[in-house]
């Protein structure tokens, strides 16, 4: 399994700018790509201007797949207008998993 996990730094406003899109590239991502387990992104509480990234996939040709989708490239359009001012995105390879907290 391959988690990808991190951060994305811009203007409130650019985040609410992008919402829509965002919100089309989970869709898409969610129900379109075979290899995908969770895919979601979600604004800090404590910090609106942050993007919090989180995805798991199946292994890495799902996720090197994902790159070339056309809602990746129609989300990465969307995104080429906003003010970014930091981020850090990174990919662990992991297959051993432990619950923490279940309901």
């Amino acid at each position: 399994m391959i988690i990808v996990a991190g951060w994305v730094r811009m203007a409130p406003e650019d985040i609410e700018r992008l919402r829509s899109a965002a919100i089309a590239m989970m869709h898409a991502t969610q129900t379109s790509e075979p290899g995908c387990l969770d895919y979601a992104f979600s604004v800090d509480l404590a910090e609106p201007g942050l993007l919090r990234v989180i995805e798991r996939w199946q292994d890495e040709a799902a996720l090197a797949a994902h790159f070339a989708t056309p809602h990746m490239a129609a989300f990465n359009a969307a995104m080429a207008g906003a003010a970014i001012t930091g981020a850090s995105i990174k990919a662990y390879a992991g297959d051993e998993v432990r619950t923490i907290m279940a309901l």
